[in-house]
């Protein structure tokens, strides 16, 4: 298939960070294409290189070496301007921390990108009550987030992503503070966003379940693609590698808990937010159990 027909096309990307005399290479020759309209999850360990690989696509960071071509743009050649009017315009960033105005409404966060944009009033009020519609958040409009729930916050920030409709949405890690039920809706408008608004979307997600809504889910270990297949093929055909992921994502999860136990003892940490940091982990260890339990492996 020829450059120009490959809605994102990569070739040969390294990105390596320097600290002092140290250099970590987080991307190593990664290689690969996607159709215009598909939904691709990335898959891997922590530090494998994920999040470094979304924001490059996204403009928010640059390779070192290697070449990479979003829609008609050559972000390679693009100067600092260039690749601000580029996320504007072509993408859309949903991030797991959302990167919400507290201070705003729904309604308003959804707007403030139109804002930046340019865009009039009367089209901002028209779209914003259109995308309200879609997300079903309509009854929410005129809440600020720390009054919706972690599902409705992500609602948001996907009406938000989409607010300029952008032809892509990045997404890194839209479900990974939401309970089960939570994560399970809004993977489903991301789909819709999918589907109905023939959006391109990648998402970068430590879950299986979720990244099992995807066309086809690229599975990456220490900055590099190990493979890239359907969502049953990738099962099928490297179910090891798979639940290798899932083991160590379970592994991280109880470290983490483990460290959250001890901060609590010593008084570091208040009793609420303890809590609920720890049913958080704990809802997404038990969802990869389930998927372990599923492929009949617990």
């Amino acid at each position: 298939m020829y450059l120009s027909d490959q809605f994102i096309y990569v070739r040969d990307l390294v990105k390596v960070y320097k600290t002092g005399k140290i250099e970590v290479q987080a991307l190593r020759g990664i290689n690969f294409e996607v159709e215009k309209g598909e939904f691709v999850a990335i898959m891997g360990p922590s530090g494998s290189g994920k999040t470094t690989l979304l924001n490059i696509m996204g403009g928010l960071d640059r390779p070192t070496a290697g070449f990479v071509k979003v829609s008609e743009y050559y972000l390679n050649e693009m100067n600092e301007g260039e690749l601000v009017d580029f996320r504007r315009k072509v993408v859309g960033h949903i991030f797991q921390n959302l990167n919400l105005i507290p201070s705003l409404t729904a309604r308003e966060n959804i707007e403030l990108s139109m804002i930046a944009a340019g865009i009039s009033k009367n089209l901002r009020k028209k779209r914003v009550e259109e995308l309200l519609n879609v997300v079903d958040l309509e009854d929410r409009a005129d809440h600020k987030p720390d009054e919706l729930s972690g599902g409705e916050k992500q609602r948001v920030a996907i009406a938000a992503a989409i607010a300029n409709d952008p032809p892509i949405i990045l997404a890194d890690e839209p479900t990974g503070e939401l309970d089960t039920e939570s994560a399970k809706n809004v993977v489903a408008y991301l789909r819709k966003i999918n589907v109905e608004f023939e959006k391109t979307i990648i998402m970068v997600t430590h879950d299986p379940l979720t990244a099992r809504s995807s066309d086809r889910i690229m599975m990456i270990r220490d900055g590099k693609i190990e493979t890239s297949l359907s969502p049953t093929r990738i099962e099928g055909s490297m179910s090891v590698r798979f639940i290798d992921i899932i083991n160590e994502r379970i592994s991280s999860i109880e470290r983490e808990i483990s460290e959250l136990d001890s901060m609590f003892r010593r008084g570091e940490i208040d009793p609420d937010s303890y809590i609920k940091r720890r049913v958080k982990l704990k809802n997404v260890k038990d969802i990869l159990s389930e998927e372990l339990h599923r492929m009949g492996l617990l």
